[in-house]
């Protein structure tokens, strides 16, 4: 099939290529001119594990390519897929300029029957407004052509990415013709051979899914931090009362473990959101509310257990910092918890040492030289009064201790994602500290 992909962020590249290694012909639009020549050249805009390998092997083989127009190629394809930003407004709903102008182009360029998926995440009922803003450009053109909206909401994990689109669990697809669900089945049909696991369904209901899903997951972290907190008061193990839940079937052991808060590009905008969806129709949804309240006082924890410790005055401190990224195997800052930490830090005047073994340069396009950068973990903690762990990147489970207690100037260390033994930290000689137990 020939498709076209308007957007080279996380989703419109991500999807793409895995589009195109299933032999489909792919065009991905963007109107930033200088991402689509670096594209061209094989330079990604974001990392991901296996994604360059697999852009460069497409573009080799003439199935991927790159362009700054999508009318360059509208009469060529089948499918348009909008993967372009929704990024959230100060109330918290999303920003939805980005996602309308591709139906404007739409509209203004389509000569023969085509689909618009909308493949960004985006509230319920902005699939009514594409198609209204398409209706107004053939109005204008004074054309009638056939067309259909859908609606295909992403489930990738960053850092998983290529293996969520390879052989997805689901594929969520809201259609409103046959015509559009029967190009659509065509479409994932080579993805899910075995087992067509393709939900269709109204349109509404697919752009709710998307923010339903985010949403609960981001709930049972939210739910098991308020857990982890309580825990660490009662005299409990949260490590321990984890398991317990997880190993009841009706709760399962997904997205239970405790942390110093989640972030992320997809999360924290998306509960925003689905919250002001309800508040827009007068609805207050309590529970969503309250975990996106959880998660943003999570976020400070690591900073508050250092100032337990140390005090509130940091002049003269200096915190290691393992881990910028949200999450491991991405540069990704978006939301990240690092942020707010280290902010707090700098106000109490510490100096901040870092340290992630991607993210480093997307760090210091955000912190700048507000922040020291070190080139792995001993050089991060060299001289340091607390190393505190915030992204959970493999080869920070098992470094040297001892040689991390003889280059620290302290013995603090702050574990916010609960991957370290207190035993073997003690027995090197550290004051340990962990989310859910002393």
């Amino acid at each position: 099939m020939e498709i076209a992909i308007v957007g080279t962020g996380y989703v419109g590249l991500v999807s793409g290529t895995c589009f195109a290694e299933m032999g489909n012909h792919v065009t991905c639009v963007d109107v930033n001119a200088e991402k689509i020549q670096n594209l061209r050249k094989g330079i990604l805009p974001i990392y991901e594990p296996g994604l360059e390998a697999l852009v460069h092997r497409n573009m080799e083989y003439g199935r991927l390519h790159f362009s700054t127009s999508l009318s360059s190629v509208i009469d060529q394809v089948e499918v348009v897929f909008s993967a372009v930003g929704t990024p959230p407004d100060e109330d918290g709903s999303a920003d939805l300029k980005y996602v309308l102008e591709v139906a404007r182009e739409f509209g203004r360029t389509i000569n023969r029957y085509t689909i618009l998926v909308t493949k960004s995440t985006v509230p319920v009922g902005t699939a009514a407004r594409v198609k209204e803003v398409i209706c107004q450009e053939l109005e204008r053109r004074g054309v009638d052509i056939p067309f259909d909206v859908a609606s295909n909401p992403e489930f990738l994990k960053e850092g998983a990415a290529i293996k969520d689109f390879m052989s997805p669990d689901r594929v969520v697809v809201g259609v409103e013709s046959e015509r559009a669900r029967e190009v659509m089945s065509r479409l994932y049909k080579p993805f899910l051979i075995r087992d067509f696991r393709v939900l269709f369904m109204d349109i509404p209901s697919a752009e709710m899914t998307k923010y339903a899903a985010n949403a609960m997951l981001a709930t049972r972290i939210s739910f098991m931090n308020d857990i982890a907190n309580l825990c660490q008061l009662v005299g409990a193990n949260v490590d321990e009362v984890r398991q317990g839940l997880g190993t009841d079937p009706r709760i399962g052991s997904k997205f239970l473990y405790a942390g110093c808060g989640y972030g992320g590009s997809c999360f924290p905008k998306d509960v925003k959101a689905l919250a002001h969806t309800a508040r827009e129709h007068g609805y207050t949804m309590e529970v969503i509310e309250a975990v996106e309240r959880v998660n943003e006082r999570q976020k400070r924890i690591v900073f508050d257990k250092i100032t337990e410790r140390l005090g509130t005055n940091l002049r003269g401190k200096t915190v290691a910092i393992l881990g910028t990224a949200f999450k491991p195997e991405t540069d990704d800052m978006r939301e990240a918890p690092s942020l707010e930490v280290i902010r707090l830090l700098l106000e109490a005047g510490a100096t901040v040492r870092v340290f992630d073994p991607v993210a480093l340069q997307e760090c210091h396009r955000i912190l700048g030289d507000s922040v020291k950068y070190a080139e792995n973990i001993y050089d991060a903690a060299a001289g340091a009064d607390v190393l505190a762990l915030l992204t959970e990147w493999r080869q920070f489970r098992m470094p040297s201790w001892p040689r991390l207690r003889q280059v620290m100037r302290g013995n603090l260390v702050v574990d916010g994602r609960n991957i370290y033994s207190r035993q073997e930290l003690e027995e090197n000689g550290f004051e340990y500290t962990r989310i859910g137990s002393r």
